[in-house]
């Protein structure tokens, strides 16, 4: 009775642990320079952003969105259904951009949506570098 507790005791502890490990093995895949085309309906275009996570630290991130410099802010990340889900704050002279996206079979999928340009953009990013 003893063992057959401290065996349930010790799965009870292990299974959450390798829960996190592979959401921390998930969130750390984002980082890397990511290619958003932001119009994936029309393959004839040449529409796309840029994407660049540095660094995760717990359940935020930071890096740039859009172009080179521009910082994004509020960088969230949401693991608790097993996807890796983010979100983030952006802008640029004509306002503010509100961006979340999810993790899916090594692509993110994800919305833009320009607050003061009154328009929600949705794109599919490939990773370009780690």
């Amino acid at each position: 009775m003893k063992n057959t507790f401290k065996t349930l005791l010790l799965i009870c502890f292990l299974i959450p642990l390798s829960a996190c490990a592979q959401n921390n093995v998930q969130t750390q895949e984002l980082i890397g320079t990511w290619k958003l085309d932001m119009s994936p309906q029309d393959t004839t275009d040449d529409n796309f952003a840029m994407m660049r996570i540095e660094k995760i630290k717990g359940n935020s991130f930071e890096g740039t969105f859009y172009r080179e410099g521009v910082k994004l802010t509020n960088g969230q990340l949401n693991t608790q259904l097993g996807i890796v889900y983010g979100a983030l704050v952006s802008g640029d002279n004509s306002g503010s951009y509100n961006t979340t996206f999810y993790l899916k079979e090594g692509k993110l999928y994800g919305t833009t949506h320009a607050i003061d340009r009154n328009f929600l953009a949705v794109w599919i990013a490939t990773k370009t570098e780690n």
